[in-house]
């Protein structure tokens, strides 16, 4: 076994190993066992996000697999509609031709090249990070079947009358010329204004003052409000205004939804351009006016002046006439909530366009009583609640897309503007009876790719048609995805499910945490705090990484603060750390917050785990190897320390059942990390070396301990095999002989049990026996801590009182305490004696006594200890100096202050243990 572990040279090739022999198939004679992978966008590459859901999902997937179910991870992508599109439109710009001078269909037969050349870019990603999906299966939204599904959907939706067309107010990216969704929307906090304009009374002197942050909406304003108790305004209510700057005049009314305490109380309502006053229009049976085009220019509903102008050059000409008309009161800076277009960065307009809807109450409501009723639960439970919110006041679903990249609406469209919805022309003209003369034309639109979406558990197993593998694996058991699309996907899989199968699509949806940097801050390519798993796994210098990180930013002005920021963090770029010690650390993290940040300290600490690992096992294979292995020897045989590793072992067992069926993967990282660090490396292979070097042990007892070190390092891999695929195959392989395992049955531990616990084996009379041994050793090694003596130079012990047990315990693991301890000789003093100047420790009744003469020198020390104390006095001043100081308290980011406080903590805690050392060392 090479003395150096090197992830890049054994994790491909177990990879290709997995997948060339479709390992990753459902092969198990257990319960169906399926997860869906959330389809990432076929023009995606891997993020953080990514890597961290599909982590979980691949250890719960690697976990059942191993216990015998029958697992599926059915993989797939999204079409991506609105992504893919742009993609396809650049390459074309670049090219010096567009999407419209070469035609739909031409357009779509390039997207379809695209697709095949270039869209697999994340699924390959997701292979090197280890995940064990059925590729075999793989399905793409587009593919014949899954179209043939959502036309079926829509179909029938329709003919049910859940599906209508009708006009109605929708987030509108004015340079994609399309209605996007709630989640493509990005509001940023920007520097804006606050006009206060002054609208005239209709028939009396005076006016009321409008507070407003886009007062180019004013030439669509349909009323004036104000709320019904203020008491300013309630004479005016029911009386009319001058709209400034046209020839209309509208009325003032109440409503409660108007704040009074914002701006002046008085707020303009807009119906068509704004969706809190589309709701209060509706309240008020108030005709909307729609002031804009689709590229955001004034339309023929605004004055001859301002027709043609761009919105926002009309908001300037607007403010400067409003100006010139002593109709502008005050001008305030104010911060804007902007909303732009994820994909474009434009400024998203509410705009009233006619669009395809579902009226989606009617399946809300079977979705809800499925969670009320437990049929699908929520982890963590609290999530619950905010499900619950948002499905109690949902709104009508937008399905409608102006993109020619998706699934293109089953909508003609005859001469009378007659709606025909079919699976084809064809189809329609002989069910309608419509003769070949009459002109059909179909709908232009496609729909939104959450639609498609909302059918992928089941649409993705073959449905509608009645598939063996829909029968078997549908309902999935588990979704894992984060919190941001709890509405827009998981809500809507829970009711096309129960609406389409009559069943819920999943049983439990875990719902993750966001992944932030190690300050708690949103990564995002603006702030230049990305990571790419790839460059945590291979590698990256950091002129690359500074390259990666301010190349295609949003705000280029950022590239010198991020490129400073970057420097500072990663002075020597970003090491090698392999995909498992990546894996490791996801799990870890996974705790069930909100947010949770990304420590590259974290990785680096799992890297070193690995290496722990290695070196244990060459340990265990140098001592093992062509030599006498028992095969379930008799306890007689056993010794204490395998006892005790055997019987921990049953602990960690049990724990990791637990933690997986809780869903807490950051305590089944914390259990099988400590056992494997601590009590298997740092404990008991430091306690059977020993015993296999001793020659007074028995070749029964070697034998035995042999078996131990094999068996529990070889339980250890299958237990850590989810967490870390790569480096557990590769030990096993070479492990599992010695354990007498037929590697020809089961070539790959992927198909070997998972440890299940055995109470047989466990002994908690051994384990306190053996924790009292730990305590004599760890005492010992404290005081020579303290004392500064060397690790090696072996010493005297003084026994002190202590119990019969004490004394019995100590005459049985003698050789163990004397080996670990380093002790030159250990005598039991009479409870009357009194022992010489001594360090001491006590662990129970047992006093222990190590005298120091000939050991340290007395004044050295002294002189040593009062330089450290001086030293470290000085650094706790200044931190309490910084902490005293309001500027810095109030000024400095809040991660640098807790970073302060944490650091004169321990500064304290250090001193106290000097000090009393000190006290210690001066009593000698």
């Amino acid at each position: 076994m090479e003395k150096i572990y090197h992830p890049q040279l054994i994790e491909q090739h177990w990879y290709q190993i997995w997948e060339n022999n479709q390992y990753f198939a459902p092969h198990g004679q257990g319960a169906p066992f399926c997860i869906m992978m959330p389809p990432p966008n076929v023009t995606g590459s891997l993020h953080m996000g990514h890597g961290f859901g599909y982590t979980l999902i691949d250890i719960l997937i690697r976990y059942h697999r191993m216990c015998g179910d029958n697992t599926l991870w059915q993989p797939g992508t999204d079409h991506a509609g609105i992504a893919t599109q742009l993609v396809v439109e650049r390459q074309l710009l670049q090219q010096g031709t567009s999407r419209q001078a070469l035609g739909r269909k031409a357009f779509e037969e390039r997207a379809w090249e695209w697709k095949h050349e270039s869209g697999g870019t994340i699924t390959r990603q997701l292979r090197r990070l280890g995940a064990s999906a059925d590729w075999g299966r793989e399905r793409f939204t587009l593919d014949d079947s899954l179209s043939e599904a959502v036309r079926d959907v829509f179909i029938r939706l329709y003919e049910e009358g859940l599906i209508y067309r009708g006009t109605r107010l929708v987030n509108w990216d004015p340079s994609l010329l399309t209605a996007i969704s709630d989640l493509e929307v990005i509001n940023h906090e920007e520097e804006g204004s606050l006009w206060h304009i002054r609208y005239p009374l209709v028939g009396e002197k005076g006016f009321i003052s409008v507070a407003t942050t886009r007062p180019e909406t004013l030439l669509g304003d349909v009323a004036v409000a104000v709320h019904p108790e203020d008491e300013r305004y309630q004479h005016f209510i029911g009386k009319h205004v001058q709209l400034p700057l046209t020839n209309r005049t509208i009325p003032i009314i109440a409503d409660e939804y108007v704040e009074k305490e914002f701006g002046s109380g008085c707020v303009k309502i807009t119906p068509a351009h704004d969706f809190n006053d589309y709701a209060i229009g509706q309240r008020h049976q108030l005709i909307p006016i729609n002031i804009f085009t689709k590229d955001a220019h004034l339309n023929e509903n605004a004055p001859p002046v301002y027709q043609g102008l761009e919105r926002f050059a009309a908001r300037q000409q607007i403010v400067s006439d409003l100006t010139k008309l002593n109709l502008i009161e005050k001008i305030e800076k104010y911060t804007v909530k902007i909303p732009r277009g994820e994909k474009s960065n434009s400024i998203i307009e509410p705009y009233l366009t006619p669009q395809w809807f579902i009226n989606i109450k009617p399946l809300a409501e079977p979705a809800i009583r499925a969670v009320e009723q437990g049929d699908v639960t929520f982890v963590p439970e609290n999530w619950n609640k905010t499900y619950f919110q948002w499905m109690n006041h949902i709104e009508d679903w937008c399905i409608s897309r102006q993109l020619w990249w998706g699934h293109r609406i089953p909508a003609w469209y005859g001469p009378d503007n007659t709606i025909y919805v079919g699976r084809s022309e064809k189809e329609i003209r002989e069910r309608y009876g419509l003769a070949s003369d009459i002109t059909l034309k179909q709908e232009e639109d496609v729909l939104d790719t959450w639609f498609s979406a909302a059918l992928w558990p089941f649409s993705s197993l073959g449905w509608p048609k009645q598939t063996p593998d829909l029968s078997t694996f549908y309902p999935t058991q588990v979704l894992v995805t984060g919190f941001d699309i709890l509405f827009f996907w998981v809500a809507r899989m829970i009711m096309m499910g129960l609406k389409l199968t009559g069943k819920v699509p999943f049983k439990q949806v875990l719902i993750t945490g966001l992944i932030r940097d190690a300050e708690g801050q949103k990564m995002s390519k603006t702030k230049g705090n990305v990571l790419d798993p790839l460059d945590l796994i291979d590698g990256i210098s950091l002129e690359d990484l500074i390259k990666k990180r301010t190349t295609s930013l949003l705000r280029p002005e950022m590239a010198k603060k991020i490129e400073k920021i970057t420097r500072q963090q990663f002075p020597e770029g970003i090491a090698a750390h392999g995909t498992d010690a990546l894996r490791f650390t996801f799990c870890a993290l996974a705790s069930q917050g909100r947010e949770i940040r990304f420590d590259l300290g974290r990785l680096e600490g799992y890297r070193n785990f690995c290496n722990k690992l290695w070196n244990a096992t060459r340990y265990v294979l140098m001592n093992t190897e062509g030599k006498e292995i028992a095969i379930s020897p008799s306890a007689k045989n056993l010794s204490l320390p395998d006892k005790w590793i055997l019987s921990r072992l049953q602990t960690v067992i049990q724990s990791v059942h637990t933690a997986i069926a809780e869903f807490r993967f950051d305590l089944l990282a914390h259990v099988i990390y400590e056992f494997i660090w601590n009590e298997f490396c740092d404990w008991y292979l430091e306690l059977s070396k020993p015993i296999l070097i001793s020659t007074e042990s028995h070749a029964t007892q070697l034998a035995a301990t042999r078996y131990t070190l094999v068996t529990v390092l070889e339980t250890s891999l299958r237990l850590l095999h989810p967490l870390m695929p790569f480096i557990t195959e590769e030990i096993w392989q070479r492990i599992a002989p010695l354990t007498g395992l037929n590697k020809n049955e089961k070539p790959t531990m992927m198909f070997q049990p998972y440890p299940q616990y055995n109470t047989a084996v466990k002994d908690e009379k051994t384990e306190k026996e053996l924790e009292w041994l730990k305590n004599i050793i760890i005492a010992i090694r404290t005081i020579r801590s303290e004392m500064n003596i060397p690790p090696n130079k072996p010493i005297t012990i003084l026994f002190h009182k202590g119990s019969e047990q004490d004394k019995q315990r100590y005459e049985a693991h003698r050789t163990l305490i004397i080996n670990l301890a380093k002790l030159e000789s250990v005598t039991w003093l009479n409870a009357h004696d009194t022992p010489p100047e001594s360090a001491t420790a006590i662990v129970g009744e047992l006093e222990i006594f190590i005298p120091m003469a000939g050991l340290i020198n007395k004044e050295e020390e002294l002189t040593r200890l009062n330089k450290e104390i001086t030293k470290l006095k000085t650094e706790a001043m200044r931190a309490e100096a910084k902490l005293a100081t309001p500027s810095f308290v109030e000024r400095a980011p809040q991660q640098v202050v807790e970073k302060e406080q944490q650091r004169l903590a321990e500064l304290k805690t250090i001193l106290a243990k000097l000090d009393k050392q000190l006290e210690r060392i001066g009593s000698l």
